[in-house]
């Protein structure tokens, strides 16, 4: 399983292991390893990663020796997702969902909460309902590639499975760049895009979702460069022709926002569109879609058509990366 782990250069690694464990940071389930003049630490989801000296990177870390895991207390290898110290099931059968559920809690993983998904993803604010199987609280704090997130299930929306693909759409983003979320959610793409040093407008319908989005900006030391809107997007004022970079990540619907999308664009503007489609065609929707509401007005670029995952049978979940460039 991929793990969070402090990377630093190996004459560095002693005293980078001394610092974490004195804030009680080390994930103790997980070896040390040293690869290529590098030492991987492992931490824990929940660290904070501001004033942390070294690349923070996934990996799959190899497990303590002796670590009492889920399986060694079945008679099967349990399935489950794992979101800061949630632990996240999705069993039908009850009586095997509290059986997985007691020994999750009894293992040597740092879980403080076990949950079963007890509805799919529903309504605007795009949250569902959680059976609670153990532990008092479904809120969390969850971190990736460097950045560390707050939130609440029970309240808000998030998919730790779209790290690699949130991942890949911030690298992209330049210092001093205007960076636009429509759908922003608790900030998993709007901070790292501050980190890296872009002027960030979040905004969702999800009130919840925005008090996070404020209190991880804090969090992750980027409050200067966030601004966190509650509310439509397409009743926002006051950024139109202002966006260098705009994230679209409603994939049901985010075809109905496109005409918001081009106001907020400035003269040269990438939006990354996010869409679900049959897998015989999974981007000419899309594209389609942003050409009737860019055109003429810009010229319209598709720089990648990017499979981001399969989501349902015979449907792909899939990225457009398309520049807008403002016709002369």
């Amino acid at each position: 399983m991929a793990v969070p782990c402090v990377r630093v250069p190996r004459e560095r690694g002693e005293e980078t292991r001394q610092r974490l464990a004195e804030a009680d940071a080390i994930a103790d389930g997980y070896e040390i390893e040293v690869v290529d003049g590098d030492i991987y630490i492992p931490i824990e989801e929940s660290l904070d990663p501001t004033g942390v000296d070294g690349d923070i990177v996934y990996r799959d870390a190899p497990v303590r020796e002796g670590q009492t895991l889920p399986k060694d207390l079945l008679d099967f290898d349990p399935s489950y997702g794992r979101l800061g110290k949630i632990a996240i099931i999705d069993e039908d059968d009850d009586e095997r969902a509290k059986e997985i559920a007691d020994a999750l809690m009894d293992s040597d993983l740092p879980i403080e909460t076990v949950v079963n998904r007890a509805s799919p993803i529903e309504g605007e604010l795009r949250v569902r309902n959680w059976d609670v199987l153990a532990g008092e609280t479904t809120e969390t704090v969850h971190s990736e590639y460097g950045c560390a997130f707050e939130l609440d299930i029970e309240d808000v929306f998030f998919s730790p499975r779209l790290a690699t693909e949130r991942h890949r759409v911030t690298e992209q983003v330049e210092s001093g760049e205007q960076f636009f979320d429509m759908f922003a959610g608790v900030g998993p793409f709007v901070i790292p895009a501050a980190k890296r040093g872009a002027e960030t407008v979040g905004v969702d319908l999800n009130e919840a979702a925005v008090e996070y989005l404020r209190r991880n900006a804090e969090r992750n030391g980027v409050e200067d460069r966030v601004t966190a809107i509650a509310g439509d997007v397409r009743t926002v004022e006051g950024y139109d022709d202002w966006a260098d970079r705009i994230v679209m990540n409603l994939p049901h619907s985010a075809d109905e926002f496109l005409d918001t999308a081009v106001e907020l664009a400035g003269d040269d503007c990438v939006i990354h569109y996010y869409d679900i489609q049959h897998d015989t065609d999974p981007f000419g929707p899309g594209e389609a879609a942003i050409r009737a509401a860019a055109e003429p007005a810009y010229e319209v670029t598709v720089e990648t058509r990017h499979d981001v995952r399969s989501y349902a049978p015979h449907e792909r979940n899939v990225c457009l990366d398309v520049r807008l460039r403002r016709s002369p």
